[in-house]
């Protein structure tokens, strides 16, 4: 990959190491606007791929969601490290983990897709309450992943909220 457009902090990384790759979204992270929001997007085409392709049941899901949720610790904690700086905007397995929260259980379709898109950014950015301690609060590669796993659980509960009543 050619690393001239990229920041210095961004030129560290090891586009062919996964983790890195992993910890950038797939390169999605990289984008210069709302990298965060473009590691979200990225997250649709796999959260797709698990219900739409492989059409996994809700055990298998979660239990994928869960070992993304539980490794992105150590990916995000390597990318950090690796560029010397705490969250950087890049890092955006987070996002992928946290919109796979969101996600859990939610009817198909494109209004649920969209519905989990726009919750989980909203309590990602806003960070209500106890997402917005734990940002300022935590540290490390659990500090990376800790609020934007709460800001899914509380896009989770939108989510459910809204198909119970419209359902």
């Amino acid at each position: 990959m050619k690393k001239d457009f990229l920041s210095p902090e961004l030129q560290k990384l090891n586009y062919a190491n996964p983790v890195h790759l992993a910890a950038v979204g797939f390169g999605s992270g990289l984008l210069p606007k709302a990298p965060g929001t473009m590691g979200t997007v990225a997250a649709i085409p796999l959260y797709l791929l698990m219900t739409s392709v492989l059409e996994l049941g809700l055990w298998q899901y979660i239990a994928i969601v869960a070992l993304a949720s539980v490794i992105g610790v150590y990916i995000c904690a390597s990318a950090s490290k690796a560029m010397g700086v705490h969250d950087h905007g890049a890092i955006v397995w987070d996002e992928i983990a946290g919109y796979g929260i969101t996600m859990i259980a939610a009817p198909q379709g494109w209004m649920w897709v969209i519905l989990g898109f726009a919750l989980f950014r909203f309590f990602d950015i806003v960070k209500p309450g106890p997402i917005g301690w734990l940002d300022k609060n935590t540290h490390g590669g659990f500090g990376i992943m800790i609020d934007d796993v709460l800001a899914g659980v509380f896009a989770l509960a939108g989510v459910q909220l809204v198909a119970y009543i419209v359902l």
